[in-house]
């Protein structure tokens, strides 16, 4: 493992990892993982302490999308059972988001489908992101709306949106096998506007889709170079009903290589546990926050997550603290239960096994 130390130390001191040493680190034998999280964790212990931000999506327009991502289950020509629903209204909304942050969620996420936003619908987001600041001036609001036009960005940054979610979701060289309807330029030109107008650009990748180590090295340079300052790392969730239903490339161990790889590459980036971590990463989610800083509360566009609970506890159980709580939650209010058995050996009643 000397040369993954060498990496981080390259890293820390303010150096870039090449495309051919990111290639390497998804090779990382998988006896060798720990080693690399164990490595990799200095940096993310550099620039984010123990602190993990936890966001919050509130899914605003829930499917009925006329672009063709074949990943998505809310594309053109998905069947798949998921909730379907036109805007919810301002005060939805605003209650919706409010249940996050009481929750303990430092980022509200206001998500719609659909190719982009007509300017009505950004005068709709932006009021909802109003009210939302005028609650709690601290909250940091992202919106994702899919692609934006002349003047959007800049209504959006003057309600006070702090962010704009936009991924490129996978490298150039692969992203028309995926999606047909829009290009990888469409994506680019969405986070520069974003930028332009002084809002944070928030731009992620979803691996799974079948793309090829080299591909993901490829996809997360792009978005070193992008400048993003939030990387969501989704986990393709196969939905039946979708073109990729029943693909499952992935397995937990790989996922840790491409979490950590994420942080080499994009050291003082915001990254992000986002969809599709409970199926793929499992039980190694906690080594997971050892090299992310960041992951979604709850439920997810049409997917639900884990119960609230069991993000906190994955939180505290690991050692780190909310990042608007610095200190973890006393044992006493920790949800331990001891329960006797009552099942199995001396009894009439099935095994646990």
């Amino acid at each position: 493992m000397n040369d993954i130390h060498h990496l981080v130390d390259l890293v820390l001191d303010g150096g870039e990892i090449a495309a051919d040493d990111a290639i390497r680190v998804l090779e990382t034998p998988d006896a060798e993982v720990l080693d690399l999280v164990a490595a990799v964790a200095r940096i993310r212990r550099r620039y984010f302490g123990n602190r993990v931000k936890l966001n919050y999506l509130v899914n605003l327009k829930s499917g009925r999308c006329p672009e063709n991502c074949n990943y998505c289950s809310q594309a053109l020509g998905a069947t798949a059972p998921i909730l379907k629903y036109s805007w919810l209204e301002t005060d939805e909304a605003v209650e919706q988001a409010t249940l996050g942050i009481t929750g303990g969620a430092a980022r509200v996420c206001l998500v719609a489908s659909g190719r982009g936003p007509s300017n009505r619908e950004v005068d709709r987001v932006a009021g909802i992101a109003t009210r939302i600041k005028e609650q709690d001036p601290a909250i940091e609001v992202c919106a994702c709306l899919g692609l934006l036009r002349d003047g959007q960005a800049e209504r959006l940054a003057a309600a006070g949106v702090d962010a704009y979610n936009h991924n490129i979701n996978t490298a150039e060289s692969f992203h028309d096998q995926i999606v047909q309807t829009h290009t990888y330029a469409d994506r680019i030109d969405t986070i520069t506007r974003a930028k332009h107008a002084g809002i944070s650009p928030c731009s992620g990748l979803i691996v799974g889709l079948g793309e090829t180590d080299k591909q993901v090295v490829e996809a997360l340079i792009a978005l070193r170079e992008l400048g993003a300052e939030s990387v969501p790392v989704n986990f393709l969730v196969p939905f039946d009903g979708t073109p990729m239903a029943g693909q499952w490339h992935l397995t937990p161990l790989h996922c840790l290589k491409i979490v950590a790889l994420a942080r080499l590459v994009c050291p003082t980036a915001e990254i992000r546990l986002a969809g599709g971590r409970e199926l793929h990463l499992g039980t190694l989610q906690g080594l997971a926050l050892h090299l992310a800083n960041s992951i979604f509360l709850g439920d997810y566009l049409t997917a639900e997550g884990q119960a609230a609970a069991a993000d906190h506890a994955l939180i505290r159980d690991n050692g780190f603290v909310t990042e608007n709580n610095d200190t973890p939650a006393p044992l006493a209010e920790q949800s331990r239960s001891l329960r006797i058995r009552r099942r199995g050996a001396g009894t009439n009643t099935n095994a646990n096994a």
